[in-house]
């Protein structure tokens, strides 16, 4: 009878720290499916909800979903609007603190970009808003016969901020890149590649010092809107994006 009751109580022990174990599983699983579901997916393979054009109501000719991607066919666009500047944003919401992340590739020369905090006017999106460049940083200068500064490059905060280079990893064209926006008004992260490019604080000293001395010294609307939407720019190059998703921060 003794050793039957002491079976018993390492029986009831052992079942009680396996349903422990459970419970604690079932609460690790419950954080990381919360954590997951912070996510909000601008684009998700299947829908354009949401999409416009920049100072429009739809999308322009050439963007378009294609095998679950976006993609902007520039072979789609009408002969009276064959050139750049058709700009789309997400306008369903607005954001001002946030991690973004998207997936994108370009072909040989091509040139883009992603910009946040957009507040529409009388203005072209990229003279108000900061830009995270997407280019064919291998084949853009030999295609074009031209010079670009690091500014203009992969990865840069356009005509502000430049890529660390010993962390770019610059892929050839047609090959998916991953990029993130971490924006927050102590700090502003740009990666690449699984690799972090750059980081700065906005509207600090040294921020108006870049801004006042730079490009943007005659756009004194530069950078100042602190929530906006997000835009990709309309290059006047074919462009395929994926798993565009946000979090709020």
């Amino acid at each position: 009878m003794k050793h039957l009751i002491t079976f018993l109580a390492i029986t009831i022990i052992l079942f009680s720290c396996k349903q422990n174990k459970k419970a604690e599983q079932e609460v690790t699983e419950q954080k990381i499916e919360t954590k997951t579901d912070d996510w909000i997916y601008l684009f998700d393979g299947s829908s354009l909800d949401g999409w416009r054009a920049y100072n429009g109501d739809v999308l322009p000719a050439g963007w378009i979903i294609k095998e679950g991607e976006l993609t902007f066919d520039t072979e789609k666009r009408t002969e009276a609007n064959r050139k750049g500047g058709k700009d789309i944003i997400y306008a369903a919401e607005e954001f001002d603190n946030f991690e973004l992340y998207w997936e994108w590739k370009i072909p040989e020369g091509g040139n883009s970009g992603l910009l946040y905090h957009i507040q529409e006017g009388d203005w072209a999106p990229y003279e108000v808003s900061p830009e995270y460049q997407m280019l064919d940083d291998l084949k853009w200068e030999e295609i074009n016969n031209a010079t670009l500064e690091e500014w203009q490059k992969t990865g840069a905060d356009y005509a502000m901020h430049v890529p660390d280079l010993s962390q770019k990893i610059v892929k050839p064209a047609m090959e998916w890149n991953t990029s993130r926006i971490i924006f927050t008004p102590d700090k502003v992260e740009h990666w690449l590649n699984g690799k972090k490019l750059l980081e700065f604080v906005p509207w600090s000293e040294d921020w108006e010092t870049r801004k006042k001395a730079g490009k943007w010294k005659d756009f004194p609307k530069y950078g100042t809107f602190k929530s906006g939407y997000i835009a990709i720019q309309d290059h006047d190059s074919p462009l395929w994006l994926r798993n565009i998703k946000i979090k709020k921060l």
